[in-house]
């Protein structure tokens, strides 16, 4: 047992803690395939990167954005998905936009903005992105089309202001589309109904920012508690949505478990087994 315990201890910690990047700064590039039946199959492979809660330049500094870019362009990612949150200083806009600028997926990049970017330099945030050809989604429906099909990523406008953005933006689209919600906060998808959505993608929560073990995280950054904390999790409708740690930090520049994160999804057409009569 003496040697059980730390045993167990350690591989506890590495399985839930440990950073795993050659990209000071980012503590891990974490991966996700989703399947659906719905990607077309043109889009069978197609890779999203997505980043969030960059709050340039908390504890994410200068040396890390440059490692930011690099691991980006490392990644070669067919599409860059931003979740908002970018910055804690107006100051900071113009070169944090100019340095994600330099990262040119073949299908572009867009964002939403996040409630830091709603309380000050809201309008040049959305100037910078447009300028360095960052597609701003708020209450916008953005079609990607590859050969003769297409996806479609929809993005929410300041989604905890409800009395004016508690209609989704996904209201117009089709059962038949494959849809992508981009929306700061996971709790949109428990507060507002999102129909037509196949898979949701969401910041904020930082992941806690500090988290025991996952055993118990002090402050989870939505009122849905850990439900809705991290990693690949469903709603109460059964909704799929990916909630990254982000990269930054808030309040205190610290993280414990919950490592600064880049994330990797890999969409896959689902096709249905008629093997055996299935």
């Amino acid at each position: 047992m003496k040697i059980l315990f730390p045993l167990l201890t350690s591989i506890l910690f590495l399985t839930s803690c440990a950073s795993l990047s050659h990209y000071p700064g980012i503590g891990r590039t974490r991966k996700y395939t989703f399947e659906h039946p719905q990607v077309p199959q043109s889009f069978d492979g197609f890779r999203i990167a997505f980043v969030s809660d960059i709050h340039y330049p908390s504890k994410f500094k200068r040396k890390h954005l440059h490692n930011l870019v690099r691991a980006l362009r490392d990644l070669q990612p067919d599409l860059l998905l931003l979740g908002g949150d970018y910055q804690e200083g107006c100051e900071y806009v113009e070169e944090l936009f100019t340095e994600l600028g330099r990262v040119h997926p073949p299908y572009g990049t867009a964002g939403v903005l996040g409630n830091n970017d709603y309380e000050r330099c809201t309008e040049q945030i959305r100037e910078c992105m447009e300028r360095h050809q960052i597609r701003v989604l708020e209450h916008r429906n953005d079609t990607v089309w590859r050969d003769s099909s297409f996806i479609i990523v929809s993005g929410v406008r300041n989604p905890f202001d409800l009395k004016a953005n508690g209609i989704s933006p996904t209201l117009a689209l089709h059962d038949s589309d494959f849809v992508i919600l981009l929306t700061h906060t996971p709790d949109y998808v428990e507060d507002v109904p999102v129909p037509h959505t196949d898979l949701a993608l969401a910041g904020h929560t930082h992941g806690g920012q500090v988290s025991f073990f996952r055993l118990w995280t002090p402050q989870t950054g939505s009122k849905y508690g850990s439900r809705l904390l991290t990693g690949r999790r469903t709603d109460s409708h059964g909704l799929p949505v990916i909630i990254t740690n982000g990269l930054g930090t808030s309040r205190l520049p610290v993280r414990f478990c919950s490592p600064s994160e880049i994330v990797e999804i890999t969409l896959k057409r689902e096709y249905s087994d008629n093997r055996n009569g299935l």
